[in-house]
């Protein structure tokens, strides 16, 4: 039985032209070279912080210091396994909480999690190249959900 349990908030940060930002895994860890978007877990000692300082936080720790406007709604939700690394940490289970966020400037400085980035369109990519398990079901369900 997995007891561990974690909640990530991501977001679907999009440009003026209507792109996405998306973040490229390194090779190693769970999801190797597939591609992922801003945002993190909730830290337990955050249980009682408002979601969007979270974001806020993890904003900043992935992609810098930016100006974006964050809609505080979320869009699309989604599970993951996160697979058990030798005497690092235990199988955990990982819901994520997918939000919508207008970037308005600022440079995007990534950080040793990722190491690269790209805006694209989001509708256009070949979605099973970019995203596995939890995260292609989170894009799709956004994708689903804001059709046009």
């Amino acid at each position: 039985m997995v007891d561990n349990y974690q909640i990530s908030l991501k977001v679907i940060l999009k440009n003026k032209k209507g792109e996405t930002l998306f973040l490229k895994n390194p090779d190693s860890g769970t999801m190797p070279n597939m591609f992922d978007f801003p945002g993190g877990r909730i830290d337990v000692e955050e249980f009682t912080v408002a979601i969007e300082d979270i974001i806020q936080r993890e904003i900043k720790e992935e992609i810098g210091e930016i100006n974006y406007k964050l809609i505080l709604k979320p869009v699309a939700i989604a599970r993951h396994l996160l697979p058990a690394i030798k005497n690092k940490r235990e199988e955990s289970h990982v819901l994520y909480v997918f939000f919508e966020a207008l970037y308005k400037s600022g440079k995007i400085i990534i950080s040793d999690e990722h190491v690269a980035y790209e805006w694209a369109m989001l509708e256009k990519i070949p979605l099973k190249k970019y995203f596995a398990s939890g995260m292609l079901d989170g894009v799709r369900m956004y994708l689903k959900n804001n059709k046009k």
